[in-house]
């Protein structure tokens, strides 16, 4: 019987159907709105999960649209009461439930400074939505689970839609647009190799570079909520500077590289590690040392990486149960959480 988790995981398409129908209208709003602003540099508001979206979304927008962006710790308006000057700024907020009342703070405090706001949230109506102006549904479905995965998908889906919308970007649009039909493939991928390999391991690093190293991040959450082991995630590049002092002899690590301009390097990097005696894997193809893992091509270097977490998902959730968990319900962990 599948858990709640495992459910959600296989719902990733379908729910990726939903949000490029169901908000469309939204999101070419949305694009339009930010095309007319011509927002200087951004900011995202976001916390967990939705915090790796953000960061996937600062290096599309960055590497897309040429502005800076920049997150901004909810806690500046909340604890601290300060107030931002952002008037030739966009604020993109990104919250699952919408009712966290520090992003709920530090987006409306954005609004009255002057920025265009943007939420992605899964709950509409919400706090959060009715302090932005362009309040986007992410269209993920109710989410049982306490680990989240489809909405983490669609929250960053949403977020590239918006860019390609905004951009006019036909090349990124295309791909978002038969993405649905990749994902499909993505869900039934299967990592067993990799399972059978961690063994008794009790601690394992996760790399990427640009938008994977968001995909790192939110692979290492996961391995820490559902499984209650320690996983780190570091840039391809920073992880030689101090971090790999830590890689002996069967150490873990898996890089998340999707075909992009970082690809040569990354791939590098994992053959490096394996080389050293690391028990290292990478979702390439064309590695000397390092193994390979399964993974979708989607034919655009944005959608590329965003496809990585899904069989990733698949795998966390099996190594989860094999260690005696319950993914559904981590420990000491809530559904939704809302700091101040």
């Amino acid at each position: 019987m599948f858990t709640h988790m495992r459910r959600e995981i296989n719902e990733i398409p379908e729910a990726a159907s939903r949000l490029l129908s169901g908000s469309a209208q939204a999101l070419r709003e949305a694009g339009a709105a930010l095309r007319a602003k011509d927002p200087a540099f951004l900011i995202t508001i976001a916390r967990g999960s939705s915090d790796h979206a953000a960061h996937f979304l600062k290096y599309a927008i960055e590497q897309t649209a040429g502005r800076a962006v920049a997150s901004v710790g909810p806690s500046l308006a909340s604890i601290y009461g300060r107030s931002l000057k952002l008037d030739q700024a966009a604020a993109i907020s990104v919250s699952q439930s919408g009712k966290s009342p520090d992003i709920v703070a530090l987006a409306r405090s954005a609004r009255e400074s002057g920025a265009l706001t943007v939420s992605l949230t899964n709950t509409q109506p919400s706090p959060l939505a009715e302090a932005s102006t362009h309040p986007i549904d992410i269209q993920a479905g109710p989410e049982l689970a306490v680990a989240a995965t489809k909405s983490f998908f669609n929250s960053v889906l949403a977020g590239l839609a918006l860019i390609a919308e905004w951009t006019e970007d036909r090349e990124l649009s295309a791909s978002i647009a038969g993405l649905p039909e990749k994902l499909e493939q993505a869900v039934k991928l299967d990592w067993n190799e990799l399972m059978e390999e961690l063994g008794e391991a009790e601690s394992l690093y996760m790399l990427g570079r640009g938008p994977s190293l968001a995909i790192a991040s939110e692979a290492a959450l996961k391995f820490k909520e559902t499984s209650e082991m320690h996983a780190e995630a570091y840039s391809s590049a920073e992880v030689l500077h101090g971090p790999v002092a830590l890689v002996g002899k069967r150490f873990p690590v898996i890089t998340f590289a999707a075909r992009d301009a970082a690809l040569d390097s990354v791939r590098e990097v994992a053959d490096g590690l394996a080389d050293k005696g690391a028990l290292s894997f990478i979702t390439a193809d064309g590695a000397r040392s390092a193994r390979r893992l399964p993974f979708v091509a989607t034919g655009h270097p944005l959608t590329d990486a965003l496809a990585l977490i899904v069989p990733f998902y698949g795998f966390v959730e099996a190594w989860s149960r094999s260690r005696g968990f319950d993914p559904d319900k981590p420990a000491a962990l809530m559904k939704v959480t809302e700091t101040r």
